[in-house]
């Protein structure tokens, strides 16, 4: 999905037919401007989508923008002006909120999480959990923040996690049915596996024929292990639970990529607030 779909779909829900409170209150000829004020400290993201937001709802508006997406930002800041008809500015007012205190909660939890493992060599993965509808905006999120992105959805990567594994009979099965579909397929996608145990990464390694392999709800001593078993072979992920406090002992371990579903699923929204001039 397009992010012109995501905000136009948006609108339809938000608006409907029309928004009746600003047509009744406000003239259609009122020319006005409002300012995006930062309420609470953090890392700004969605202005660039807010632009489009805006343009979308009414070509004629115009942006002034102060601060750039990835900055830093601190209570009290002025993100943007937006000036044009005060009726349009009104109309996108909540959906622009809605996407940029949503997108800078993201990017500042994501922030927060790269700061603790900086210097590791370690790359931090969002995952697919994430708002139906909405996951192409808190993957930008997530980049603008400083981390890297996982497969967009089930279309652009193969990933055979424990019960693909389990009801194809094995990860020798599940492995050769990926490949003889791929190439039956014609298709040229990554294969990324899921293990579970030192046994099964010891298997995969056997096998071969991924370019990834995950370590699903390991320790950081396991995945120690695990990443001196593959010994630079292939791309290696820790993944499982892992919090604030414990992914600077995952990311000393030598792993490639840390995944962390919190940086979605778990984000607060960053207080801002659209005022009138």
């Amino acid at each position: 999905m397009s992010i012109e779909k995501i905000i136009l779909n948006a609108l339809q829900e938000d608006v409907g037919d029309c928004d009746h409170s600003s047509l009744l209150s406000i003239l259609p000829n009122i020319i006005g401007s409002s300012q995006l004020i930062v309420k609470e400290n953090g890392i700004i993201a969605g202005v660039e989508v807010a632009e489009k937001v805006f343009s979308i709802v009414d070509e004629n508006l115009k942006m002034e923008i102060r601060i750039h997406d990835g900055e830093k930002i601190k209570k009290g800041d002025i993100v943007f002006i937006v000036s044009g008809k005060v009726q349009s500015i009104l109309t996108a007012e909540r959906l622009v909120l809605n996407i940029m205190q949503r997108m800078s909660g993201i990017a500042t939890k994501t922030a927060y999480y790269n700061s603790l493992i900086a210097g590791t060599g370690a790359r931090l993965l969002d995952t697919r959990k994430t708002t139906p509808n909405f996951r192409i905006l808190e993957k930008m999120a997530v980049k603008i923040g400083g981390g890297c992105n996982h497969r967009m959805g089930l279309y652009d990567m193969i990933m055979l996690k424990d019960n693909h594994i389990d009801f194809a009979g094995g990860l020798k099965n599940a492995l050769e049915k990926t490949n003889y579909y791929l190439k039956e397929k014609g298709l040229n996608l990554k294969i990324e596996i899921e293990t579970r145990s030192i046994e099964e990464v010891k298997e995969a390694l056997r096998l071969g024929g991924f370019f990834r392999i995950m370590f699903d709800n390991f320790t950081p001593e396991k995945v120690k292990e695990a990443v001196a078993l593959v010994n630079k072979r292939y791309e290696t992920e820790a993944s499982g639970n892992i919090t604030e406090e414990t992914i600077l002992a995952y990311a000393k371990t030598g792993v490639d990529f840390i995944s962390v579903g919190a940086l979605t699923n778990k984000a607060k929204s960053l207080d801002l607030s659209l005022k009138a001039i």
